[in-house]
């Protein structure tokens, strides 16, 4: 199979908050990893050694929480031109900022970004906040992102930075989002994880337009957290959220994933199909 790992954080760490960066400079890899920053060959060379064809490489503004700016965009935009068929650029708009909408019409057209990255705990916005006023630059993303096919990636679930606002990754936020734009592609990172995966699940099954993404979720035990997986399939993404406090090696957490009782079909589409659905592998015009 050629599978995508449908959340992977290769971002600028040196934007980073220190208490933000203290967190991700605990992982065992992290000389490997600052490495693979400067040398996107040395990053796909892991990938491939790890049984992974493509990466969705995750990046977002959060001056405030994480301390990343809108630099970020033009960082990855970059570093995924070195492959754009295996290196998949995502990048984020802050609702308040000025003429959101347009700013998605240039991450797309001039940046080749392939979705938009919100983050609601770190962004300290609630992902409905068109709707009582305190976000309404989210209506203007919203729509054109829904216009131009650019699928938007939520963090749902809780976050352990220190200065997030968990309350705003509740993934029943995200159900207003999906009646008013139902032609927007809606990717739940992480699956509510761990105090919200019945919300996600519900509305996975309420909404075709809506995914189940997995990642940071240790894949031996998503049975146990999601034992209806596989009448879902068609809506679920692997994802591992690499390399995240506490997360295993990307091919550590393949094998784990491939290691459970599932129908080979529901593998396929969960690591190869429904990905390339999601994200196809058109390089961006």
């Amino acid at each position: 199979m050629r599978v995508t790992d449908c959340h992977v954080h290769i971002n600028p760490v040196w934007e980073m908050l220190p208490h933000a960066r203290a967190l991700v400079g605990q992982h065992p890899r992290r000389a490997e990893f600052d490495g693979w920053l400067e040398h996107p060959d040395r990053f796909l060379d892991y990938l491939g050694a790890s049984g992974v064809d493509r990466a969705v490489l995750v990046n977002y503004v959060s001056p405030d929480v994480v301390g990343y700016s809108e630099k970020v965009n033009e960082w990855v935009s970059r570093y995924a031109a070195h492959d754009p068929r295996r290196l998949l650029a995502v990048g984020s708009v802050l609702p308040s900022r000025r003429e959101p909408g347009r700013e998605v019409e240039r991450l797309v057209d001039e940046l080749h970004l392939r979705a938009l990255k919100l983050h609601p705990p770190h962004q300290l916005f609630a992902p409905n906040g068109y709707l009582d006023g305190s976000a309404p630059g989210l209506h203007e993303i919203y729509e054109v992102c829904e216009r131009r096919e650019v699928p938007i990636i939520f963090h749902t679930g809780t976050s352990v930075f220190p200065r997030a606002r968990n309350r705003f990754g509740q993934p029943l936020l995200v159900e207003d989002v999906a009646i008013d734009f139902p032609r927007l592609t809606i990717v739940l990172a992480h699956g509510g994880r761990p105090l919200w995966m019945e919300e996600a699940m519900f509305l996975v099954r309420r909404f075709p337009n809506v995914y189940l993404e997995v990642s940071s979720i240790p894949p031996r035990r998503l049975l146990e957290y999601f034992p209806r997986l596989a009448s879902v399939s068609g809506q679920v993404l692997f994802g591992t959220d690499w390399p995240g406090p506490g997360v295993k090696d990307i091919g550590e957490n393949l094998a784990e994933f491939l290691s459970l009782p599932l129908p080979e079909e529901v593998r396929r589409a969960i690591l190869e199909e429904n990905p390339e659905r999601v994200f196809p592998r058109r390089p961006p015009s």
